[in-house]
């Protein structure tokens, strides 16, 4: 398999006025993605709305991301899951749609305990013939916040782990350690670290050594302008990207998904913007700042316009 690399968007999911997983503006933004020159695409992930998902659900969306994107990109599924065996179903799930690997979040139940965290990942790979992993560490309380040290004494320990989606603060410095102690690994290291976190330290974390990041997606076409700068080595042109566009991401740290979908309606790529996920909601004055927000980062924005 060709190394990972790039990047990386997190897939939102839309849903209808009435609640149902709305498939066919899905394959939209799969096709914005596809269309942004992203490297690839996550799904399923926090970004997506995970937790309020039903199996079903899941598997259906899961199912319909390898059937419409037919191979034009690489995509890692989400497969996270406090009971191993539930995780390799996922994983293996994904596997059978077409996912090149798994992106699992270190268990927060086995805590900082390396071998505990060997033994659920070494669990989650037995099950899952053939599966390449890629180790999200998290902060509490959705991950285990894993030191950099031990994420890459788990990933030694577990050779089906072959990434790391770093996301801990401060995430650059974290990187910089992960690479560091896994070159001393029985193998050398891993294939690589992405930056998550969405994509607020992006060039801190590719000048530490990462080898993409993956946002959610509503940034998706200017986030791969700016790693194809970085790649350039037009630093210049990287860092103006990210300086028009960081304000709007700050602001999706509060607003979450419901920011994330709200940019893409204005983008005309999603019509419904309802969210099931707990957290904040935008009122007019949050709206009215988005807007002024998105306008800042409209230069950098190549495709759909925003209106």
């Amino acid at each position: 398999m060709t190394k990972l690399a790039g990047v990386f968007p997190v897939l939102p999911t839309p849903f209808t006025p009435d609640d149902a997983v709305d498939a066919a503006a899905f394959r939209r933004l799969i096709d914005f993605a596809v269309e942004s020159g992203a490297d690839g695409v996550v799904y399923p992930g926090m970004a997506s709305e995970v937790e309020t998902l039903s199996a079903a659900e899941r598997g259906r969306m899961v199912a319909a991301l390898g059937a419409h994107l037919a191979g034009r990109l690489p995509f890692i599924v989400g497969a996270s899951h406090a009971d191993p065996a539930e995780s390799a179903a996922r994983a293996r799930e994904g596997m059978a749609a077409g996912a090149v690997a798994a992106m699992i979040m270190a268990p927060p139940q086995a805590g900082q305990d390396v071998e505990r965290q060997v033994a659920f990942f070494a669990a989650v790979a037995a099950a899952a013939p053939g599966l390449v992993i890629m180790l999200q560490n998290a902060p509490a309380p959705n991950g285990a916040a894993l030191s950099p040290e031990a994420v890459a004494a788990v990933a030694a320990g577990v050779p089906a782990i072959r990434y790391v989606k770093e996301e801990t603060l401060p995430c650059g410095q974290h990187v910089t350690r992960i690479l560091a102690a896994a070159r001393g690994g029985p193998d050398g290291g891993l294939d690589g670290v992405m930056g998550g976190a969405g994509a607020r330290f992006v060039l801190d974390e590719l000048a530490r050594g990462a080898n993409g990041t993956m946002p959610a997606l509503e940034l998706a076409d200017a986030h791969a302008a700016l790693w194809r700068a970085w790649s350039a080595a037009d630093r210049a042109e990287a860092r103006r990207i990210y300086t028009a566009t960081l304000p709007l991401l700050l602001l999706q740290m509060t607003f979450r998904v419901r920011a994330t979908k709200e940019v893409l309606r204005r983008r005309g790529l999603l019509e419904n913007t309802a969210a099931r996920a707990a957290g904040p909601k935008l009122d007019e004055g949050d709206l009215a700042e988005l807007g002024a927000l998105i306008a800042t980062a409209a230069p950098c924005l190549t495709l759909h316009p925003p209106a």
